[in-house]
């Protein structure tokens, strides 16, 4: 993968990413796409947010995106982020106030389901990768007019899928993408197999169901296999 973050940062950030690069120690943006995989996660309860890091660690998968779509997303955050063993961002980030609000708690990147421009400047700013949602080849060049280089293809299924994201992909070169939206275990392969794909998100490892139980050793498991699939066609 190329050395790039969800978006261009300003000269003094740009400077420390390729500066990180030159040490050997990876970037954000690296640490996730190396993975190739984003676990998308909802959580409604704070307490559930240490013993998921665990499963999802131990699955071989430290990286968590915890949407701001509960009432127990900022503390879940500051939870993870306290860790130090993941790399936790904060998903569904809708407004500049809410962007804040997730890197105070430690957010170390930041998903939005849209293109606003609000929020990439303000990520920009403070030198947080950003991955802006898109929807249109509008949106696209929306997100690389404001210094975008990796942006979240979403709802990746109900758009069309691998179809449509090729046929975005093809005008903007330069641009890389992480699909969200009705990916699983069934379709994975297909989506990793596209150049333009940085990588993929998903919660089939995180499932409502298992949280609820607190099924975490379900979590480790679908892990595990998520990262098998990877290997094998990542």
């Amino acid at each position: 993968f190329t050395s790039m973050v969800g978006s261009r940062c300003n000269a003094s950030d740009a400077t420390r990413e390729s500066n990180l690069t030159t040490t050997d120690t990876p970037s954000v943006h690296e640490k996730i796409t190396a993975h190739r995989l984003l676990p998308v996660i909802a959580l409604p309860d704070a307490g559930l947010a240490d013993p998921l890091a665990d499963a999802l660690v131990a699955g071989g998968l430290p990286v968590a995106e915890v949407t701001l779509r509960t009432d127990a997303a900022e503390a879940s955050i500051r939870a993870m982020a306290k860790r130090g063993d993941l790399i936790v961002g904060a998903g569904t980030v809708l407004t500049v106030d809410q962007a804040e609000l997730a890197v105070g708690a430690g957010a170390e990147f930041v998903v939005a389901p849209g293109t606003s421009p609000s929020v990439i400047e303000w990520c920009q700013a403070k030198g947080v990768p950003i991955y802006p949602g898109v929807a249109t080849p509008t949106d696209i060049t929306t997100a690389v007019s404001l210094g975008v280089e990796v942006v979240k293809f979403f709802p990746a299924e109900a758009l069309g899928g691998v179809k449509t994201l090729k046929a975005f992909a093809a005008p903007f070169g330069g641009v890389k993408f992480v699909p969200t939206g009705g990916i699983g275990p069934g379709n994975l392969a297909e989506y990793l197999a596209i150049d333009a794909v940085a990588a993929c998100g998903g919660s089939w490892m995180v499932s409502k169901a298992w949280l609820s139980e607190r099924a975490f050793d379900q979590v480790e498991s679908a892990t595990r296999e998520a990262i098998g699939l990877v290997r094998r066609h990542g």
